[in-house]
């Protein structure tokens, strides 16, 4: 039988939303293993002088506990 753990990261980049959710799986997976799934639960976009300048996506992330 199988042990799933979830956590919650919040990630941002100037890039794109992608980039935000693969920059909090990369971040998680330096102490992390046995990631299977991520769920983003909410995305947002900060704002300066009317251009957005950079993205932030609340994930939930699912591995497997050893």
């Amino acid at each position: 039988m199988s042990i799933v753990k979830v956590i919650e990261v919040i990630a941002s980049s100037e890039k794109s939303i992608e980039d935000s959710i693969q920059n909090a799986v990369t971040e998680v997976s330096k102490t992390v293993r046995n990631i299977d799934s991520v769920y983003v639960k909410d995305i947002k976009a900060h704002v300066k002088d009317g251009k957005v300048v950079s993205y932030g996506a609340i994930c939930k992330v699912s591995f497997r506990v050893d």
